[in-house]
């Protein structure tokens, strides 16, 4: 879930009418350059994945060995989204979305030209770095555009677009390795954002503060350096040469940062993470169990993607088919959900739900490659709906007893988190599959077996969430807060 940057204080400098009133000559243009860029991150956050082993053989690597081209996409992303509010507050939203699509499109054509892993994880930072504004700029915009009676279904067409992209980004990944060439699932994204530039400079209107408020730097490079050090602790626990000494080194440099970001936040007016949230008990255990929970989930489709193609020899484009029902499992979800909460509750909702996707984790290891492709699709599926549950659970109770005042604050750290948790859950499992291997990373025998042992684990991972879930207090009743579909 993307965040909506800051509420200006004052007035903007320009479109003043517009906030208030919705222009009916600009309505299609606008929404139509939000849905493109929903649908265009969509899209690239799971086309990849289908596309890994082809790609870990053009560049020489291991399939596994392709993790950090997924970790550094999605690591910037979590660095990066903070900043967002700050950045329409001083230069303006249309001159930071046209940067994050241009910035976007110049990463994709650098990933589709990449001739090494390195570049490709270089060209995966940049694209990172104009992905973190998209979705961020886009939601806020139209808060500020779009007349409260229309806004609802404008956001409801946005979502669908991102759907879509959900839904066609691993089919039309695996189709394009399999008849074409891996790079051409970055190449595509040039063109789009092309008429993305076009279209921002027509429809998108121009928010922005005469006098912004001084931006954190201080906290936000502390944090920048503690998630990074997490991650590259990680990524060298994981490979071929474990150097236990870089490990240690990388890991005790970001918790000193992140005792250090604790006191800095509490002495600053306003702090890129405002972490006195964590004060309200919804907040903090929809973090930390959303934390938990994507520790467990966030690897589990690149998993079943090595486990399909590598270890059972599927081509691409049926891998990329077998994603298909995971995204259209998610979106049924979305149609039970506010009945569910109404019924049970958060706490028994979160409670129940995450032992059961657990359940279905583990279900995985009984998988091989004599299974039917209607079970394993069938399997997807069920997963998929009960995710869908998950996040759009997880991603609403954070708002449940805050102000509104703090619901700009508190979408920022909880979209931070979900992106944080994504990269190291990613990484994880990664490291799981790896040490399951061992000397034998190249057989097709060795890549079920290590699937099967990697997704028990992660289901014990995921299973550990549902005791933070327990710190919710067992009368909550959410009649008066029904959950938006967001995941």
């Amino acid at each position: 879930m993307s965040p909506l940057p800051a509420t200006p204080s004052a007035p903007p400098t320009e479109g003043a009418d517009a906030a208030t009133v919705s222009s009916r000559a600009r309505y299609r243009g606008l929404l139509w350059l939000v849905a493109a860029a929903f649908f265009m991150q969509a899209l690239d956050s799971t086309i990849v994945n289908t596309a890994v082993p082809a790609m870990a053989g053009a560049l020489a690597v291991t399939p596994l060995g392709m993790r950090s081209a997924l970790t550094s996409y999605v690591l910037t992303l979590a660095i990066l989204i903070p900043a967002s509010p700050w950045l329409c507050d001083r230069f303006g939203t249309r001159r930071v979305f046209a940067a994050a699509i241009a910035t976007f499109g110049v990463g994709s054509l650098l990933c589709g030209l990449a001739q090494s892993l390195p570049q490709l994880v270089a060209a995966r930072v940049l694209q990172g770095i104009g992905g973190a504004s998209l979705m961020p700029v886009g939601r806020y915009v139209l808060v500020r555009s779009i007349d409260k009676r229309d806004y609802i279904r404008a956001m409801s067409t946005v979502a669908t677009f991102g759907l879509l992209g959900s839904v066609l980004g691993p089919l039309l990944g695996g189709a394009l390795v399999e008849f074409t060439t891996w790079r051409l699932i970055f190449l595509i994204n040039v063109p789009v954002g092309l008429i993305g530039l076009w279209l921002n400079r027509r429809e998108m209107p121009d928010y922005r503060l005469d006098h912004a408020r001084r931006f954190d730097a201080g906290g936000f490079a502390m944090f920048a350096a503690a998630s990074a050090l997490l991650l590259v602790a990680s990524e060298q626990a994981g490979g071929p040469q474990h150097r236990w000494g870089l490990i240690a080194a990388c890991a005790t440099a970001a918790a000193v940062l992140a005792v250090l970001y604790v006191r800095h936040s509490r002495r600053v007016t306003y702090p890129v993470a405002d972490l006195t949230l964590l004060r309200v008990r919804s907040v903090w255990v929809a973090l930390s169990g959303n934390l938990f929970t994507r520790l467990g989930v966030s690897g589990m489709f690149l998993l079943l993607v090595l486990f399909l193609q590598v270890g059972c020899g599927w081509s691409p484009t049926m891998a990329g088919l077998m994603m298909v029902p995971q995204a259209l499992g998610s979106i049924c979800a979305k149609w039970v959900i506010n009945r569910l909460l109404a019924r049970l509750g958060y706490r028994r909702l979160l409670l129940g739900n995450t032992l059961m996707v657990a359940l279905l984790i583990a279900s995985f290891s009984l998988l091989d490659h004599a299974t039917p492709i209607w079970l394993i699709a069938v399997l997807v599926f069920v997963y998929g709906s009960f995710m869908g549950l998950q996040y759009t659970a997880m991603n609403t109770l954070v708002y449940t007893d805050l102000d509104i005042r703090h619901a700009s604050m508190a979408s920022s750290m909880a979209s931070t988190a979900q992106y944080l948790s994504m990269s190291f859950g990613i990484a994880l499992a990664s490291l799981l599959m790896e040490l399951f291997l061992g000397d034998d990373p190249h057989v097709a025998r060795a890549y079920v077996g290590a699937f099967h042992g990697a997704v028990l684990l992660l289901a014990g991972t995921t299973a550990l969430a549902s005791l933070v879930f327990l710190r919710l207090r067992p009368d909550r009743n959410q009649e008066r807060a029904p959950a938006r579909a967001a995941r």
